[in-house]
């Protein structure tokens, strides 16, 4: 039932954004009841944030799974960072940032946003350790990670304006090939 109140979460927050997102629809749409809803969930804040949470957690043990694969790869860098970009295609950044803009006003949800994104971030930092070990303790090691996640988030969320496929890509491109860079000299530090 939980996962259910998640899974609808998450697509509401995407077809209706963080205002068209109640608990009764959220509920209606998980085929429970609201008293089910409100006994896992007692805010709407609580219900939208554990949704980002459980699916941060999923989103990282893809990245895990694919551990091998990119260590055996030819350009493991560059292929660890077009998973990141892949993984943060779709309705879950979507829903994520619906919920990053509506936590400017509303305090309740941005103290729980405060404490999921760290949450999310560590995923993705573990990732890169994993992958990366005999380099994961150089000081600019997370540095490099959050760079590569604000370069693709930004790029996303700025490509919403234009919708033109192409122009994404070529600036996903160009910004993959910087960061591979930034990745390559950090390396070649330690």
């Amino acid at each position: 039932m939980r996962v259910r109140l998640l899974d609808a979460t998450i697509d509401c927050l995407v077809e209706y954004g963080y205002a068209g997102t109640t608990t009764t629809r959220v509920a209606d749409r998980a085929g429970v009841t609201r008293g089910a809803q409100v006994h896992h969930f007692p805010t709407k804040a609580d219900l939208v944030t554990s949704a980002v949470r459980h699916l941060a957690q999923k989103r990282t043990e893809v990245a895990m799974a694919e551990l091998d694969r990119l260590r055996a790869a030819g350009d493991p860098v560059g292929d660890a960072l077009q998973l990141m970009w892949e993984m943060h295609q779709g309705p879950v950044f979507s829903a994520t940032v619906e919920l990053w803009v509506a936590s400017r006003t509303d305090p309740e949800l941005r103290g729980q946003m405060a404490a999921v994104e760290p949450i999310a971030a560590a995923g993705l930092v573990e990732f890169g350790k994993a992958l990366l070990p005999e380099h994961a303790e150089h000081h600019e090691f997370l540095h490099a990670v959050y760079t590569a996640m604000d370069v693709v988030r930004g790029i996303l969320i700025a490509s919403w304006a234009t919708r033109d496929q192409e122009e994404l890509e070529a600036r996903w491109e160009r910004a993959r090939r910087h960061l591979r860079l930034l990745f390559t000299t950090l390396m070649a530090t330690v």
